[in-house]
Protein backbone atom coordinates (compact mmCIF):
# COMPACT_ATOMS: atom_id res chain seq x y z
CA UNK A 1 0.00 0.00 0.00
CA UNK A 2 1.07 3.29 -0.84
CA UNK A 3 0.91 5.87 2.11
CA UNK A 4 1.48 9.87 1.62
CA UNK A 5 0.76 12.64 3.73
CA UNK A 6 -2.06 14.88 2.19
CA UNK A 7 -3.19 18.78 2.70
CA UNK A 8 -6.37 19.26 4.37
CA UNK A 9 -7.39 22.41 6.33
CA UNK A 10 -10.47 22.41 9.15
CA UNK A 11 -12.27 25.39 9.78
CA UNK A 12 -11.01 27.88 12.16
CA UNK A 13 -13.81 30.40 13.61
CA UNK A 14 -10.92 32.42 15.43
CA UNK A 15 -7.16 33.27 15.42
CA UNK A 16 -4.76 35.96 17.57
CA UNK A 17 -1.64 36.05 17.51
CA UNK A 18 -0.52 36.61 21.38
CA UNK A 19 3.06 36.91 20.84
CA UNK A 20 5.58 37.82 18.43
CA UNK A 21 9.14 37.38 18.04
CA UNK A 22 12.02 38.22 16.14
CA UNK A 23 12.21 35.37 13.37
CA UNK A 24 8.78 33.63 14.99
CA UNK A 25 5.41 33.65 16.97
CA UNK A 26 3.04 32.28 18.61
CA UNK A 27 -0.74 31.74 17.15
CA UNK A 28 -3.84 30.96 18.61
CA UNK A 29 -6.44 29.07 16.77
CA UNK A 30 -10.23 27.88 17.27
CA UNK A 31 -10.81 24.79 15.04
CA UNK A 32 -13.98 22.95 14.31
CA UNK A 33 -13.38 19.22 15.49
CA UNK A 34 -14.87 16.48 13.37
CA UNK A 35 -18.01 16.35 15.81
CA UNK A 36 -18.63 20.22 15.56
CA UNK A 37 -16.88 20.97 18.90
CA UNK A 38 -14.60 23.79 18.82
CA UNK A 39 -10.76 23.29 20.17
CA UNK A 40 -7.91 25.76 20.72
CA UNK A 41 -4.25 25.20 19.39
CA UNK A 42 -1.78 27.34 20.32
CA UNK A 43 1.44 26.75 17.80
CA UNK A 44 4.84 28.25 16.48
CA UNK A 45 4.37 30.03 13.66
CA UNK A 46 7.62 29.67 11.83
CA UNK A 47 9.54 30.43 8.64
CA UNK A 48 10.66 27.21 7.88
CA UNK A 49 14.56 25.91 7.44
CA UNK A 50 16.85 24.06 5.18
CA UNK A 51 19.82 21.96 6.16
CA UNK A 52 22.62 20.34 4.44
CA UNK A 53 24.38 17.13 5.00
CA UNK A 54 27.19 17.53 3.19
CA UNK A 55 29.23 14.26 2.02
CA UNK A 56 32.92 14.14 1.20
CA UNK A 57 34.53 11.75 -1.25
CA UNK A 58 35.73 9.44 1.63
CA UNK A 59 31.73 9.28 2.88
CA UNK A 60 32.29 11.79 5.73
CA UNK A 61 29.91 14.20 6.78
CA UNK A 62 30.63 17.66 7.46
CA UNK A 63 29.56 18.27 11.02
CA UNK A 64 29.47 21.12 13.47
CA UNK A 65 29.12 21.28 17.01
CA UNK A 66 27.43 24.21 19.15
CA UNK A 67 25.36 25.40 22.15
CA UNK A 68 21.84 25.36 21.82
CA UNK A 69 20.33 27.24 24.66
CA UNK A 70 16.95 25.91 24.83
CA UNK A 71 17.89 22.34 25.80
CA UNK A 72 21.55 23.09 27.84
CA UNK A 73 23.29 20.94 25.43
CA UNK A 74 26.12 21.28 23.20
CA UNK A 75 24.80 19.26 19.70
CA UNK A 76 26.57 18.17 17.12
CA UNK A 77 24.46 18.82 13.98
CA UNK A 78 24.57 19.76 10.06
CA UNK A 79 24.72 23.12 8.68
CA UNK A 80 21.43 24.79 9.09
CA UNK A 81 19.38 27.55 8.86
CA UNK A 82 16.19 29.37 8.79
CA UNK A 83 14.26 30.34 5.43
CA UNK A 84 14.19 34.21 6.65
CA UNK A 85 14.99 36.30 3.91
CA UNK A 86 12.23 36.90 1.94
CA UNK A 87 11.87 35.52 -1.52
CA UNK A 88 15.11 33.54 -0.66
CA UNK A 89 15.19 30.39 -3.08
CA UNK A 90 15.57 27.41 0.03
CA UNK A 91 18.60 25.71 -2.60
CA UNK A 92 20.61 29.32 -2.49
CA UNK A 93 19.69 29.48 1.71
CA UNK A 94 21.05 25.90 1.75
CA UNK A 95 24.22 26.86 -0.17
CA UNK A 96 24.30 30.08 1.99
CA UNK A 97 24.30 28.45 4.97
CA UNK A 98 27.73 26.07 3.89
CA UNK A 99 29.43 29.00 3.43
CA UNK A 100 28.68 31.18 6.30
CA UNK A 101 28.81 27.80 9.01
CA UNK A 102 31.64 25.37 7.59
CA UNK A 103 33.29 27.81 4.00
CA UNK A 104 32.54 24.98 1.66
CA UNK A 105 31.06 24.76 -1.77
CA UNK A 106 29.09 21.83 -3.18
CA UNK A 107 28.70 20.73 -6.80
CA UNK A 108 26.24 18.33 -6.84
CA UNK A 109 23.02 18.87 -4.85
CA UNK A 110 20.34 16.93 -4.32
CA UNK A 111 17.05 16.55 -2.43
CA UNK A 112 17.30 14.63 0.81
CA UNK A 113 14.31 14.93 2.66
CA UNK A 114 11.47 17.06 3.84
CA UNK A 115 9.92 16.75 7.13
CA UNK A 116 7.83 18.66 9.73
CA UNK A 117 9.97 18.56 12.93
CA UNK A 118 7.21 18.75 15.47
CA UNK A 119 4.00 19.45 13.26
CA UNK A 120 1.86 19.33 16.91
CA UNK A 121 3.18 22.33 17.97
CA UNK A 122 5.26 24.19 15.03
CA UNK A 123 4.30 24.97 11.36
CA UNK A 124 8.30 24.48 10.76
CA UNK A 125 8.75 22.33 7.36
CA UNK A 126 12.04 21.50 7.12
CA UNK A 127 14.07 20.77 4.02
CA UNK A 128 17.83 18.43 4.18
CA UNK A 129 19.71 19.12 1.31
CA UNK A 130 22.91 16.50 0.24
CA UNK A 131 25.53 18.27 -1.07
CA UNK A 132 28.73 16.34 -2.79
CA UNK A 133 31.65 17.27 -4.88
CA UNK A 134 32.70 19.78 -1.63
CA UNK A 135 35.73 21.93 -2.07
CA UNK A 136 36.47 24.96 0.01
CA UNK A 137 35.14 28.17 -0.21
CA UNK A 138 36.40 31.28 -2.10
CA UNK A 139 37.12 34.54 -0.74
CA UNK A 140 37.12 35.63 2.82
CA UNK A 141 35.53 33.56 5.97
CA UNK A 142 31.71 34.47 6.90
CA UNK A 143 32.67 36.21 10.46
CA UNK A 144 30.06 34.53 12.80
CA UNK A 145 28.91 35.62 16.29
CA UNK A 146 26.94 34.88 19.48
CA UNK A 147 26.85 30.71 19.77
CA UNK A 148 28.67 30.21 16.18
CA UNK A 149 31.43 31.84 17.51
CA UNK A 150 32.14 28.91 19.50
CA UNK A 151 31.54 26.02 16.79
CA UNK A 152 33.55 23.41 16.14
CA UNK A 153 33.72 21.74 12.72
CA UNK A 154 34.83 17.67 12.22
CA UNK A 155 34.11 14.98 9.23
CA UNK A 156 32.37 11.79 10.55
CA UNK A 157 31.31 8.87 8.61
CA UNK A 158 27.94 7.87 8.23
CA UNK A 159 28.40 5.05 10.02
CA UNK A 160 29.80 6.48 12.91
CA UNK A 161 26.49 9.36 13.16
CA UNK A 162 24.00 6.04 12.59
CA UNK A 163 25.92 4.62 15.67
CA UNK A 164 26.16 7.58 17.63
CA UNK A 165 22.07 8.32 16.87
CA UNK A 166 20.65 4.89 17.89
CA UNK A 167 23.03 4.75 20.92
CA UNK A 168 21.33 7.97 22.16
CA UNK A 169 24.28 9.92 21.98
CA UNK A 170 23.36 12.49 18.99
CA UNK A 171 19.88 14.29 19.21
CA UNK A 172 19.86 16.77 16.39
CA UNK A 173 16.70 16.13 14.15
CA UNK A 174 18.49 17.13 11.09
CA UNK A 175 21.47 15.18 11.56
CA UNK A 176 20.05 11.90 12.49
CA UNK A 177 16.97 12.37 9.92
CA UNK A 178 19.43 13.23 7.18
CA UNK A 179 22.01 10.42 7.98
CA UNK A 180 19.26 7.75 8.09
CA UNK A 181 17.88 9.05 5.30
CA UNK A 182 21.29 9.14 3.25
CA UNK A 183 22.10 5.33 4.45
CA UNK A 184 18.79 4.26 3.38
CA UNK A 185 19.18 5.75 0.29
CA UNK A 186 22.60 4.60 -0.61
CA UNK A 187 21.25 0.68 0.49
CA UNK A 188 17.98 1.31 -2.45
CA UNK A 189 18.47 3.48 -5.65
CA UNK A 190 21.67 5.10 -4.64
CA UNK A 191 22.19 9.15 -4.12
CA UNK A 192 21.90 9.74 -7.79
CA UNK A 193 17.93 8.82 -8.07
CA UNK A 194 17.36 11.43 -5.05
CA UNK A 195 15.14 14.22 -6.24
CA UNK A 196 16.43 17.05 -7.91
CA UNK A 197 17.73 20.02 -5.86
CA UNK A 198 14.91 22.18 -7.31
CA UNK A 199 11.99 19.52 -6.47
CA UNK A 200 8.59 20.76 -5.58
CA UNK A 201 7.96 21.11 -1.69
CA UNK A 202 4.80 20.19 -0.88
CA UNK A 203 5.35 20.47 2.67
CA UNK A 204 5.35 24.07 2.78
CA UNK A 205 2.45 24.56 0.55
CA UNK A 206 1.43 28.15 2.64
CA UNK A 207 2.64 31.35 4.07
CA UNK A 208 3.28 31.09 7.52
Amino acid sequence: MAIKDTPEEWQVTATATPFRGNKTSVRTDDVVMPDGRVARRDYQVHPGSVAVLALDDEGRVLVLRQYRHPVRHKLWEIPAGLLDVPGENPLHAAQRELYEEAHVKAEDWRVLVDVYPTPGGCDEAVRIFLARDLSEAEGERFEVSEEEADMELARVSLDELIRGALAGDLHNNCLVVGALAATAALAGDGLDALRPAEAPWPARPFDA
